[in-house]
């Protein structure tokens, strides 16, 4: 059986001085071995008091929310706000049912079919780019990789246009600087800062959102200006009504969503990417099996979108990826006020902490839950999963908007490469995961490229 690199658990006490040794933010490193046992529980010691929810029951209440007293952390909210504002990401209430209710039909399975020869052309391009590579036999970041193709998804099937174009280029630069920076989190201030305690971002973090904002008023202002030229999911957001009042998003709530939609919609399907394919370079059987199913169903054909709906196995592949290394590694609330969990005292300002990456390998719910076995997905044993222990893109009425979107590019991706691709991995052995904006490996992989005969 094959376990896939993970972080060694160790006691709470151990597990906190590795954090501080290494230094890199990595929260992965910070979760204590009775973590991936308990219930609910407390996870270390804090100021302002941090608490683990295991439980399937527990985490739908609080994902669910009917009291209204669990919104998005503060934590969070203050890092990402310089970049989305007050957009559906971290928005609450009333605020977050309207823009939700606005930006649902853009994710509609008619556009989603509409934007999937975007997807194609990006994989066309980054095949040719790929087929460089292997002629030169030059070392790439599959990290790298992985971003750069879904970037180029997103701004083809977000605003129309390729990643190549100077606009786009610009904001995946200035994404990638806001991630190198806000992703770092500060273990002590984690613990020693009360609740709602200000989060002061960089300078450096400021600018970079100061320019991707700008840069996505751009695009919006071209898509403004054009009318009905385009048929993206920008001009479905922009074309948006209110249900009530029948207004739409404003030019700087349109650059909240969008925003929003460039964060979460290239950067969270890349770490799973990445994660897939050292995985399967790993195991060259089940790297076979997928390319034996995408043979039979698809052959010599172009991958069309009603294929990627086919490729069972695949899907299978792509989704126990997502149980080991969700791209939202914790899903944090705060408690705005004093209430009970599961018969524990939560205290007002407390962090009630639910992380997809405990919960998906929780001794309770999962058998060898630290083992890759794509069959867990497979139809007979799936019925067997419990509901509220696989929330790779939440639960509830926050589930993420994009998830069928991620998964129809994922399935793409996978059978279009795996086709013509092998990717080899220089240092195996080294790979580990951390926790940053997503679950991603801790140190770039690089990998050789070689075409398949």
């Amino acid at each position: 059986m094959y376990a896939p690199p993970r972080t060694k658990s160790l006691p709470a006490l151990a597990a906190l001085l590795r954090c501080l040794w290494r230094g890199d933010g990595d929260l992965l490193g910070l979760l204590p071995a009775a973590a991936y046992r308990m219930d609910i529980g407390p996870l270390g010691y804090s100021r302002r008091s941090t608490v683990i929810v295991n439980d399937p029951e527990l985490v739908l209440h609080v994902l669910k929310d009917p009291e209204g007293i669990f919104p998005k952390s503060d934590l969070m909210v203050g890092a990402l706000e310089p970049l989305v504002g007050d957009s559906i990401f971290v928005s609450a209430g009333a605020r977050w049912r309207r823009q939700r209710e606005m930006i649902d039909p853009a994710f509609s399975h008619i556009r989603l079919n509409r934007a999937f020869t975007a997807m194609q052309a990006a994989v066309d391009a980054y095949e040719t780019h790929l087929d460089r590579c292997a002629e030169t036999g030059a070392p790439i970041s599959l990290d790298l990789a992985m971003s750069h193709l879904t970037a180029d998804i997103i701004t083809r099937t977000v605003f129309s246009m390729p990643l190549a174009s100077r606009i786009a280029h610009d904001v995946f630069a200035d994404f990638a600087e806001f991630e190198r920076h806000v992703a770092h989190v500060k273990i002590l201030r984690l613990i020693f800062d009360p609740a709602f305690h200000p989060v002061d971002q960089p300078d450096a973090v400021r600018a970079a959102c100061a320019r991707i904002r700008a840069h996505l008023g751009e695009l919006i202002d071209t898509h403004l200006a054009a009318g009905a030229d385009f048929n993206d999911i920008a001009s479905a957001v922009i074309g948006a009504r209110d249900t009530e009042t029948q207004t739409p998003f404003g030019r700087e709530e349109l650059i909240d969503q969008l925003g929003v939609f460039f964060l979460a919609g290239h950067e969270t399907t890349a770490s799973v990417l990445i994660w897939v394919f050292y995985i399967l370079s790993q195991r060259p059987d089940i790297a076979e099996k997928v390319r034996a199913e995408v043979d039979a169903i698809v052959g010599s054909r172009e991958v069309g979108f009603e294929h990627t709906r086919r490729l069972a196995y695949t899907r299978q592949v792509f989704r126990e990826t997502l149980r080991l290394y969700p791209p939202i590694t914790f899903l944090p609330r705060v408690a705005m006020a004093a209430t009970t969990l599961g018969g524990r005292r939560i205290k007002r300002g407390a962090l009630v902490m639910i992380a997809p990456w405990v919960i998906h390998r929780h001794h309770a719910y999962w058998p060898d839950p630290d083992v890759f076995d794509p069959d867990r997905f497979a139809p007979e044993r799936e019925k067997d999963i419990r509901h509220g222990t696989f929330l790779p893109f939440g639960l509830g009425p926050r589930i993420c908007v994009g998830a069928a979107f991620a998964q129809t590019e994922s399935a793409l991706i996978l059978a279009r490469l795996l086709r013509r691709f092998d990717f080899a991995p220089l240092a195996p052995d080294s790979v580990r995961p951390a926790a940053r904006l997503t679950t991603r490996p801790a140190e770039q992989i690089m990998v050789r490229v070689t075409q398949r005969g």
